[in-house]
């Protein structure tokens, strides 16, 4: 078994922002020599978002409503703590904060549309995202 761990680092120049990670994450999984296996990718934050769908800017578009109709701006509880972005944390459970995708032969095992995204929803500040291989 072998393990392989790198990071990307994230700051947004809006406070909410999805981007297109597929090829850094591809890249990692190359230099990491596994051939088969799994990467898992996750976001370190409780305000951001890992996922898997299509690279196409009208669903982007569509995951953003859908996201602001489930958790929308508004005077959330958590505000009382000086905070502002209690509908980020709730963005983040519903977006879910890693993927795990299969590794065969040295490559990410993506079907024809799949596409990895990080989706921030407090951004404007450094984060990060973990990368980690592992098998064979």
């Amino acid at each position: 078994m072998k393990v392989a761990t790198d990071y990307l680092w994230f700051q947004t120049a809006e406070r909410e922002q999805f981007v297109r990670i597929t090829d850094e994450v591809a890249r990692f999984v190359a230099d990491s020599g596994i051939q088969e296996g799994f990467v898992l990718i996750s976001a370190m934050h409780i305000t951001a978002a890992v996922y898997v769908n299509d690279w196409e800017e009208g669903l982007i578009e569509d995951i953003r409503e859908w996201l602001d109709r489930l958790a929308p701006k508004r005077d959330y509880r958590h505000h009382r703590t000086g905070e502002d972005n209690g509908e980020a944390h709730l963005k983040n459970l519903i977006m879910h904060h890693q993927v795990l995708i299969p590794i065969t032969q040295g490559e990410l095992d993506l079907g024809p549309w799949q596409q990895v995204f990080y989706a921030e929803f407090d951004g404007r500040r450094r984060k990060r995202v973990v990368l980690k291989a592992m098998g064979v």
